[in-house]
């Protein structure tokens, strides 16, 4: 069965919320500029509440390797989201974490680079110029259909909802599906109800 990522948590409420759906992983946001950023401080306070069993995933744009260690380690991460322009130099780094690097798609193009990396996953999310992530849009899916071929897990996201989430696990064959602005009220706070009909969605077609 398909694995659901809800990325951008903010606060406890939708935490517990997006659990009781049947969320598989939580993913904080470290990233000043995004409007789903939350502190470390207030990542680590709702990280300490939350059941073991989930998979607690912090994402960086760019960061400095320093940072991503202190945060890493105060808010007690099970894997690491690399969503800008790393390196795989920079990516090896963390051979102490299950890192994912985000790949961002708008053709066969962007998928060449792939070749220079060895995370613990690749997570595939639509290519914009206005920003690295949580747009709402959705690439050609058909591009990652034999990634799933790869030996490490696939994560695919970008304009994700529970319309499309079948067509798109049909389609791509990802062993995660990740969303977050599709289940959400306004930017950082999610829609309980929609959570459930996402994850009821991509858990029955997965």
């Amino acid at each position: 069965m398909v694995k659901v990522k809800i990325c951008g948590i903010t606060n406890l409420e939708d935490a517990f919320a997006a659990i009781a759906s049947g969320a598989d992983a939580l993913g904080f946001l470290f990233y000043k500029k995004s409007p789903r950023y939350i502190t470390p401080e207030e990542a680590s306070r709702i990280i300490r509440k939350l059941p073991e069993r989930v998979i607690k995933i912090g994402i960086f744009v760019n960061a400095r390797e320093s940072n991503v260690r202190k945060i890493a380690k105060k808010c007690r991460l099970d894997m690491l989201q690399f969503h800008g322009n790393e390196s795989c130099g920079f990516c090896d780094r963390f051979k102490d974490y299950k890192v994912i690097k985000s790949i961002r798609v708008r053709g066969k193009k962007e998928l060449k680079n792939i070749v220079n990396y060895n995370p613990f996953a690749f997570l595939f999310d639509t290519l914009t110029k206005s920003r690295l992530g949580g747009t709402g849009k959705s690439f050609d899916w058909s591009l990652i259909t034999g990634m799933s071929g790869l030996k490490q897990p696939v994560f695919l996201s970008g304009g994700l909802n529970e319309k499309n989430v079948g067509k798109a696990i049909r389609i791509a064959c990802p062993s995660w599906v990740d969303v977050s602005s599709s289940v959400e009220s306004t930017y950082g706070r999610k829609d309980h109800n929609k959570l459930k009909s996402f994850i009821r969605a991509a858990k029955k077609r997965g």
